[in-house]
């Protein structure tokens, strides 16, 4: 096992399960002549462009001819570093962008990443996934590597890959390689770049795995191996679930904080300096994103069809999806406070991608407090300098208030404060609700 440490709260025990892990090491120099990616969003992208250092030819593959054009245009929610390689590779022709399936049987490996959301009643949305698995499936052949990355319910790789291609004729772990390797791509965080985040392989076959860990170790430096494609896949519900269940819990505490009067990020800090037995994280306006508000619902589901509940779980994801109702509630009790009915109040709020520094609107806490603001008659509006049009749940679309002023509302709601803008404004309002936890320039702010 590599110096690699293990993020586990087991007070240093885990120095006796290093026989457990196993670590890919390449018996020797292998490059992959050409990838494809099918797929190319928040992950799929990203995953393109790592690929493009370590191969001849890349092939990005989207069924969306809208997307290609944003992305042949810069249109992208990349870092400045990542959108200017991305231009050169474009111009270079190392990264070919098409909507034609057939080019996929070109490549020597064909990785998958479209996204598995979830409907409006929490059961997983299926659709892009087995259209993406089927079109790899269809367009397969002989000596291929075909790797799934999306996140999704135990027991997919198998039934959407191996089981179609071998209805074809093709045998798994001899003709063709197949298995599951989980994305693990935090968008919008310089400390996360794939080639220093460690990527785990579960392979149909041995042989599998060893082919497809050659594949994922271009995109990163350390590559480990677990015996089978499902346990790869609940390993990434894993991930998402304990971030589930602890942003549940460092809500909880911060409504705790509230009562005795003290910081939320102030205790979990202090509560971070011990060096074991503690994975802390901030509280804030809720949970959005592609992955902790959709993925643990997946194993849910899947336990859910089996007759079988997992309480724990099930609570945390009913508290996340009642904490953007807390905000709205604290905005009605901070107008109760100044004496203004909610009918006649003026709210704006500051942010609403799910996560700073993003463009991504995915499951943002920002649209149920839009839309439970609105329901309560408030004026209500929004102020995001990364998206100038959004549209709330219902379908009704909003506009980016280009320029505020402080005075113009009655109550201010910090939600997402993206870095390098400007929210000097803010002073000015004479009330400030900061949902983060952690925007310090307004003095008088209250927290949620």
């Amino acid at each position: 096992m590599s110096g690699h440490p293990l993020s586990l709260a087991i007070n240093g025990r885990e120095r006796l399960l290093t026989d457990r892990l196993i670590t890919f090491e390449p018996a020797a120099p292998q490059r992959t002549e050409t990838a494809a990616v099918v797929g190319l969003g928040y992950v799929g992208l990203p995953t393109a462009c790592a690929l493009h250092d370590a191969t001849t030819r890349v092939i990005g593959f989207d069924i969306s001819e809208e997307r290609l054009r944003e992305i042949k245009a810069g249109e992208v929610d990349l870092p400045e570093q990542e959108r200017s390689a991305l231009a050169s590779a474009l111009a270079g022709g190392g990264i070919e962008l098409t909507s034609d399936p057939a080019a996929l049987a070109g490549a020597d490996a064909v990785i998958v990443c479209v996204p598995t959301p979830v409907d409006a009643a929490r059961v997983p949305d299926l659709a892009a996934l087995r259209a993406a698995c089927r079109t790899a499936v269809e367009h397969a052949r002989r000596d291929q590597v075909i790797v799934l990355t999306s996140t999704t319910y135990v027991g997919t790789t198998r039934e959407l890959l191996v089981e179609p291609l071998r209805e074809r004729g093709l045998r798994v772990g001899e003709d063709v390689h197949v298995a599951f390797s989980p994305e693990r791509i935090d968008p919008g965080n310089l400390d996360h770049v794939q080639r220093r985040t460690p990527r785990v392989v579960g392979g149909a076959t041995q042989r599998c795995a060893q082919r497809a860990a050659e594949v994922v170790r271009r995109m990163t430096d350390q590559v480990y191996l677990v015996s089978s494609p499902e346990a790869a896949e609940l390993t990434k519900l894993y991930e998402n679930i304990f971030r589930a269940v602890n942003l549940a819990l460092a809500n909880e505490i911060a409504d705790a904080c509230a009562e005795l009067e003290l910081d939320p990020i102030e205790v979990t800090l202090a509560a971070g300096t011990k060096p074991y037995g503690f994975l802390g994280s901030f509280p804030g306006p809720g949970v959005g994103g592609h992955c902790i508000p959709c993925d643990p619902h997946y194993l849910l589901w899947q336990l859910g069809r089996r007759g079988l509940s997992s309480p724990l779980i099930e609570e945390a994801m009913r508290a996340i999806d009642r904490r953007p109702g807390r905000v709205v509630q604290r905005v009605v009790e901070l107008l109760g406070e100044a004496g203004v009915d909610p009918a006649e109040a003026r709210v704006l709020v500051a942010g609403v991608s799910y996560k700073a520094g993003v463009r991504d609107l995915r499951e943002s806490p920002a649209l149920p407090i839009l839309a439970g603001l609105r329901r309560l008659g408030v004026d209500v509006r929004y102020h995001d300098p990364l998206l100038p049009e959004i549209e709330l749940p219902d379908g009704s679309p909003m506009t980016s208030e280009p320029e505020p002023h402080g005075r113009d509302w009655d109550v201010t709601v910090i939600h997402t404060a993206h870095p390098g803008a400007d929210y000097s404004w803010a002073r000015d309002c004479p009330r400030v609700l900061d949902a983060t936890y952690q925007f310090d320039a307004v003095p008088h702010r209250r927290v949620v």
